[in-house]
């Protein structure tokens, strides 16, 4: 007995799920196109808790030995680094020495200070202006505040 059925898709068939796979990336795509904003944000609000806790910590530091914080303070112990440059009011500057040694570690962002106000975003992001955090150092007579703006 010769058989000649031949097994496989008909040119019919695969144009169908061409067809239904196309319908399905038009819905899943602009579902998947938001993802890098909101992981730039979640990224970007968890600089805000490291800055918030950063800054909590060397004041705390500060207040609980009795600083005199018109000089830096060592935020680790007594005798070893962590040297934080700190403001009147025991809070770190909005610089280099202050609020980024507090943090030590500020890879994925770039810090902009300009006077008692530093400006994090995130590199590589599509629109900077789109989503940072805002570190304002305290003056003599204010305390430290951190902005989220996303």
């Amino acid at each position: 007995m010769n058989n000649n059925k031949q097994k496989g898709f008909t040119l019919i068939e695969l144009i169908i799920v061409i067809i239904i796979l196309g319908i399905l990336a038009a819905f899943a795509l602009p579902k998947y196109m938001a993802l890098d904003k909101e992981a730039r944000i979640s990224v970007v609000k968890g600089l805000d808790g490291s800055i918030r806790a950063a800054v909590r910590l060397v004041h705390g530091l500060a207040v609980a030995r009795g600083q005199d914080c018109t000089a830096n303070i060592n935020v680790l112990s007594e005798t070893d680094g962590g040297v934080v440059t700190v403001t009147p009011r025991c809070y770190p500057t909005a610089d280099n020495n202050g609020i980024n040694a507090a943090l030590s570690d500020i890879s994925g962002f770039t810090g902009t200070p300009s006077g008692t106000v530093m400006t994090y975003t995130k590199n590589g992001a599509t629109d900077p202006d789109d989503c940072s955090v805002v570190y304002n150092s305290a003056s003599a007579t204010n305390t430290s505040s951190v902005t989220t703006n996303c």
